[in-house]
C-alpha cells in the first residue's frame, strides 16, 4: 500500500506554501551536503542517545537537525513523499507558520521519545520520519474520514488505485510499527532495526497537540463535529 495523493480540496488557501518550502529545504540540503560528507560532524548533527545524556555533541539540538537529513535519495523521497500526501490538509488547517511550529514540535517530540526508550544506543538516527508520522497523526484526527488515493499492487502485479478512507490508510502504517517497538522496548534489540520505530511512534503521539495550533475558524469547525 503506497498513498499516492489527498483527493479533497483545501479549503482556506490554495497553495501548500510551508508543505513544499519543507519538501525543498530537505531535497536542498541533500543535494549540497549529501551523506557521504557527513563525517566528523556526524556527531554535531545526527541523534545519538547515548551522546545527548552524555552532553557531547550537538545534544539536544540534534533534534532539529537531524530531521532535514536523509541517508539516502530513497530515504528521502519516502518521507517527503508522505510529507507532501498528509501535509498539506493539516497545514491548510493551521496556516503556514503554525503548520511549521507543529511540524518542528512533533520533530522535536518524536525524537525525545527515541532517545528516553533507546537511551543506550550508540546508532546515529537522521530523518523526517518522525515529523512525518506527527502529520499523519493530524490528518487522522482532522480528516479521519478523508479520501487517500492509494497504489496497490495484487498478487497479479496488476496495479490498482482505490480512493481509501484515511484511518484505514494511516492506521495500516501504525500497525506496521507496533511489532518492532515492543521487540526494541523489551527485548531491547534496538541494533538490529535500521528504522527508529519510536521515532515514528514518539511523532505521532504528539500529533495530539495539533488542536493547539489550529487556525480559529478550523477550531471552531472541528468542535462543531465538522471535519476542518
Amino acid at each position: 500500500m503506497f498513498p499516492i495523493n489527498d483527493t479533497e480540496p483545501n479549503r482556506y488557501s490554495a497553495f501548500p506554501i510551508m508543505t513544499l518550502s519543507i519538501i525543498f529545504l530537505n531535497t536542498a540540503i541533500f543535494i549540497i551536503w549529501p551523506p557521504h560528507i557527513y563525517g566528523d560532524i556526524f556527531e554535531w548533527v545526527a541523534t545519538v542517545p547515548t551522546m545527548v545524556f552524555s552532553r557531547i555533541g550537538g545534544g539536544f539540538l540534534t533534534g532539529l537537525t537531524s530531521m532535514f537529513l536523509h541517508g539516502g535519495l530513497f530515504h528521502l523521497f519516502g518521507n517527503m513523499f508522505g510529507l507532501w500526501v498528509f501535509g498539506r490538509r493539516v497545514e491548510d488547517a493551521c496556516g503556514y507558520w503554525r503548520f511549521l511550529a507543529f511540524y518542528l514540535l512533533v520533530g522535536f517530540g518524536a525524537d525525545l521519545i527515541y532517545i528516553l526508550v533507546n537511551y543506550q544506543s550508540d546508532i546515529p538516527v537522521i530523518g523526517a520520519s518522525g515529523a512525518v508520522f506527527g502529520v499523519m497523526g493530524a490528518y487522522l484526527i482532522l480528516y479521519p474520514k478523508g479520501r487517500i488515493r492509494t497504489l496497490i499492487l495484487w498478487f497479479s502485479l496488476i496495479p490498482s488505485w482505490p480512493k481509501i478512507r484515511a484511518y484505514w490508510v494511516i492506521l495500516y502504517f501504525l500497525t506496521l510499527q507496533l511489532l518492532p517497538a515492543a521487540d526494541v522496548l523489551f527485548n531491547e534489540s534496538n541494533n538490529q532495526y535500521k528504522v527508529a520505530y519510536w521515532g515514528h511512534l514518539g511523532g505521532f503521539f504528539a500529533s495530539l497537540t495539533i488542536l493547539l495550533f489550529l487556525r480559529p475558524e478550523a477550531f471552531a469547525r472541528y468542535w462543531s463535529d465538522t471535519q476542518v
